[in-house]
């Protein structure tokens, strides 16, 4: 097997199992919240927001740096350094006496860890050029499948064994994986790359910004994110309009979430190869359109049978669409410059989660849930506009 495909396999099995053990312990910390002290309602609530978003806002200040330096010291040992820090970070919070410290444990989280970001840029610093996409493809599969499974995974084991073992559970898996990482994925220099040419984050920053094509592939990923987090919050309430029994409510919403991630995980899998052999432009016109029709199409369904298909389309889309955008920022950038402007591209794509949760309550409040995905789709079809006209092969 040749270097690239292997390293490819080893990083979708560690980034698997870490979104996995991420998504383990997401649904159930409003609960460990509470589990530490916060008992009142509104508190509980308001802890639950800090202590979801402590990660990425310092992830939006760092990933940049932690590019940067994978630039000058070689992708595998930010990989390294994330998948380590990830672990510590779990442990950590299984060890937290109150909701302070857990949420300090959470920022560290968001300083060490990063492993996304650092796993795209070593898929596309050890991949062939022309295999780009395809590399990009297999990556978001690993996170979309290991989404998926990790609420039932965390569900689960929290029945078992109670919340903080969850932490250390996941906190072992990840070590694991950092260990397969050290010891059998192998880095090699890449020809037409110069060790001795590094970048600071700021140097990197101005050449993203005096980069026309490299700028709006930025700011398309955070267009993009920003349209799906905005959903995120009020996805169970859409659901709820349905008027179906609240018993239920749960377990539809989960069905239809994962409807979703395991098309998406498909359509990476299955049609990352066709970003290299027709190039991203064409389809990133064709996946943000089928996702801004299928968004807009939310409004109009008033049947929850109706949500299969549209659900489905949509998944494809959005398996689709991330790595395209990836693509069309990588293929940019020369290659010692990689690492350091693929960090830049997450932050733009953290900034739009970080922005799209709390733009989401005020919409929903003024003008209804529905009208929510109304505007996701519009900046989905926005997208394919501006890609018709301005972005270049």
């Amino acid at each position: 097997m040749e270097t690239w495909k292997r390293n490819l396999f080893i990083l979708w099995i560690a980034l698997f199992f870490s979104a996995t053990g991420l998504s383990a312990v997401v649904p159930f910390l409003p609960l460990f919240i509470r589990q530490l002290g916060v008992t009142n309602l509104s508190e509980t609530s308001q802890w639950s927001g800090y202590v979801f978003s402590a990660p990425f806002i310092v992830s939006f200040f760092v990933i940049p740096l932690w590019g940067s330096l994978g630039d000058k010291y070689g992708q595998k040992m930010m990989t390294l350094r994330a998948v380590f820090g990830l672990s510590i970070a779990l442990f950590l919070m299984a060890l937290s006496q109150n909701v302070v410290q857990l949420f300090i444990f959470r920022m560290l989280q968001g300083a060490l860890s990063g492993f996304y970001p650092a796993a795209l840029a070593l898929a596309v610093s050890t991949a062939p050029k022309e295999r780009t996409g395809y590399a990009l493809g297999v990556i978001q599969s690993a996170s979309t499948s290991g989404n998926i499974v990790g609420p039932l995974f965390g569900g689960l084991l929290s029945q078992l064994f109670g919340f903080r073992h969850v932490f250390v559970i996941v906190g072992i898996i990840i070590l694991v994986c950092a260990f397969l990482i050290l010891f059998y994925l192998k880095e090699e220099e890449k020809k037409g790359g110069d060790k001795e040419t590094t970048f600071s984050v700021m140097e990197n920053w101005r050449y993203v910004f005096s980069t026309r094509q490299i700028l709006l592939a930025g700011i398309l990923i955070l267009m993009s994110s920003f349209a799906v987090s905005l959903l995120a919050p009020i996805f169970v309430l859409y659901v709820e309009t349905f008027k179906i029994d609240a018993a239920s409510l749960p377990l539809i919403t989960g069905i239809l979430y994962s409807i979703l991630g395991l098309f998406a995980t498909l359509s990476s899998l299955l049609l990352g190869r066709q970003i290299d052999e027709k190039g991203f432009r064409k389809n990133l016109i064709l996946s943000s359109t089928i996702i801004g029709v299928m968004f807009i199409l939310h409004f109009f369904v008033y049947q929850i049978y109706y949500l299969i298909p549209i659900r489905i389309l949509l998944g494809f889309g959005f398996g689709f669409l991330t790595p395209v955008l990836f693509t069309a920022l990588s293929k940019k950038v020369v290659i010692h410059r990689k690492a350091g402007v693929m960090g830049i591209g997450s932050s733009f794509q953290i900034l739009g989660n970080m922005i799209g949760p709390v733009s989401s309550g005020f919409i929903g409040a003024m003008f209804g849930v529905r009208y929510s995905f109304v505007l996701a789709g519009i900046i989905f079809l926005l997208i394919t506009l501006i890609s018709l006209k301005y972005v270049k092969e």
